[in-house]
């Protein structure tokens, strides 16, 4: 099944034109959600409307926008009133200028979405828009109106289609100033620097994101996988933080020589009976994909431990061992 598009409209250069969808890039659907819950009846919670001060249940209909000019002062504004201050939505993407992609300041980059033709008949419009900009490092900005409010995007060619980029608006960013005036400037001694580049160039690697791990998410997994199978939950130990740096240029060498250090060779595992009757007994599958449709299955009951060799079998031996010694 094709995707569904988030939002349907034209893009536009100029006096060109083609009709275009819209798709975010990112979705938190296969991340584990929770629902809340009644403890004692397991049953689901559903949250209420309730006025603060009188404390009973409000109606939908009775609900209403307001903005706070004192504290527990507010304006009330209707849905119509909002609606009469609204930009006008011409379900256009209409570019504006073009500038190189190197200028655009990182902190204001927000959401990303694909964008593609939405038809056969402006797939000509599009791949002319598209490979304008294709090796020049330039990226468009135009204009869009989402949810009722007008975004500014950043357009670039990705692939077959177009990556667009909602901006942030300058008041969205806060100024770094306000955390950074305070650090010293201080002056790194150059065999100092030249060693904690060092150490950079001996991480140096491809960004590679398929490689990232959501650690939290698979701990989630395997404690909700132990708990569907009966077992107790025992809370994690708590990381000890990093001590404070006193010799910085001692702490680079020793962080230089951990890097060379060669990977310990493993020793040769010696399985015993019980270690390899352990290893054989099936392990709970109770699968969990994205957190949602969570299935399980039947846990498989471990096989029947093998039976102990008689006492007399041990003693017989060693007589044996004996009787032949002799």
């Amino acid at each position: 099944m094709a995707p569904r598009p988030y939002w349907k409209g034209y893009l536009k250069l100029s006096l060109v034109s083609c009709p275009v969808a819209m798709y975010p890039v990112t979705s938190s659907t296969e991340r584990i959600s929770f629902r809340q819950l009644n403890r004692q009846t397991g049953n689901r919670l559903r949250q209420q409307l309730v006025d603060d001060v009188t404390r009973e249940p409000v109606d939908a209909a009775d609900k209403v926008r307001g903005y706070e000019i004192a504290k527990n002062s507010y304006i009330q504004l209707e849905e119509e009133e909002l609606e009469a201050v609204q930009i006008e939505s011409s379900h256009t993407i209409e570019i504006d200028s073009f500038v190189p992609r190197s200028q655009i300041d990182e902190r204001y980059i927000d959401t990303s979405y694909y964008i593609a033709p939405n038809d056969t008949v402006g797939q000509d419009a599009f791949a002319v828009i598209r490979d304008a900009m294709q090796g020049k490092d330039m990226v468009a900005l135009g204009r869009v109106v989402l949810s009722k409010r007008e975004r500014v995007m950043m357009l670039m060619p990705w692939d077959k289609g177009i990556l667009g980029i909602a901006l942030r608006y300058p008041y969205e960013v806060r100024d770094a100033g306000a955390y950074f005036d305070e650090i010293q400037d201080v002056h790194t001694p150059p065999d100092m620097l030249k060693l904690a580049e060092h150490i950079l160039d001996t991480k140096a690697g491809d960004f590679a994101p398929q490689t990232f791990e959501d650690r939290y998410e698979k701990a989630l997994v395997d404690m909700i996988k132990a708990k569907s199978a009966g077992a107790a939950v025992q809370a994690r130990k708590q990381t000890a933080a990093p001590s404070n740096v006193i010799s910085l240029m001692e702490a680079l060498r020793k962080s230089l020589a951990a890097g060379k250090e060669p990977a310990p060779v493993a020793a040769k595992k010696v399985t015993t009976a019980r270690q390899k009757q352990m290893r054989d007994q099936p392990q709970f599958k109770l699968p969990i994909k994205g957190g949602k449709g969570a299935g399980s299955e039947a846990v498989k009951a471990a096989p029947p431990a093998a039976k102990a060799a008689p006492r007399n079998a041990s003693k017989s031996g060693k007589g044996a061992a004996k009787r032949k010694s002799a």
